[in-house]
């Protein structure tokens, strides 16, 4: 399989390069900072050096060109303010997709987060509430695509914890727990692997079940 992750050097991406690479598929990793080349390629990825805040669709349907799949990994992440949500949870995610039916890429799966769209408690602040919002429409740019096969990922709250391989994976809502970074990536394998689970929204957690069997229940 070849596999194109945008927002490479994140720490979701790079463990899901690592997963990808130990298997033998080909992975490249889309980064904005060129500082980060060498970390991709230790994990087993090619990096691919485009800012999806500035760069066009065709700059980045370029190197999407031939994959399988694209696994949108990107995110503003913590200390960034509320107009960089907008420009990366959402305006890069549209963007990826963009790109990749210009490429011909049908496969998109896409990382979210638990409650994207729902309203917010104003007591969690401006941001909170921006990156609420921007996941949400991203994931509405995403289900109005009749191009792609897409798949929309919610991971609980995320840790560093060692994977467990057990995880409860359905339509929400499933409740609100916390689920290991490395079984995130361990489902997007998963995922990545049965075409048959598509134009689906899933919340994840750790639980109990199998991560090969938790995603086999889900096919069409």
């Amino acid at each position: 399989m070849d596999v194109v992750i945008a927002g490479g050097h994140g720490q979701i991406a790079l463990r899901l390069s690592r997963l990808l690479a130990a298997r033998g598929d080909t992975v490249r990793g889309i980064i904005r900072n060129p500082d980060h080349t060498d970390d991709l390629r230790a994990a087993g990825a090619e990096p691919v050096v485009l800012n999806l805040e500035s760069a066009t669709a065709d700059a980045v349907a370029g190197p999407l060109a031939g994959a399988d799949a694209v696994v949108f990994a990107a995110g503003a992440g913590p200390g960034s303010g509320a107009a960089r949500k907008d420009t990366v949870d959402r305006a890069a995610a549209v963007l990826a997709a963009d790109a990749a039916e210009r490429a011909g890429v049908r496969d998109f799966l896409q990382v979210s987060a638990m409650g994207a769209g729902a309203p917010t408690d104003a007591s969690r602040g401006e941001v909170w509430a921006a990156y609420v919002r921007a996941k949400g429409e991203a994931e509405d740019d995403l289900r109005a695509r009749d191009a792609l096969d897409w798949l929309i990922l919610r991971p609980g709250r995320l840790t560093d914890d060692p994977g467990t391989g057990r995880v409860r994976l359905a339509e929400p809502p499933i409740g609100h727990d916390a689920v290991t970074r490395d079984d995130v990536a361990a489902v997007l394998v998963a995922l990545l692997d049965e075409p048959g689970v598509r134009r689906r929204t899933l919340d994840l957690l750790n639980g109990g079940t199998p991560i090969a069997e938790a995603v086999a229940g889900l096919r069409a």
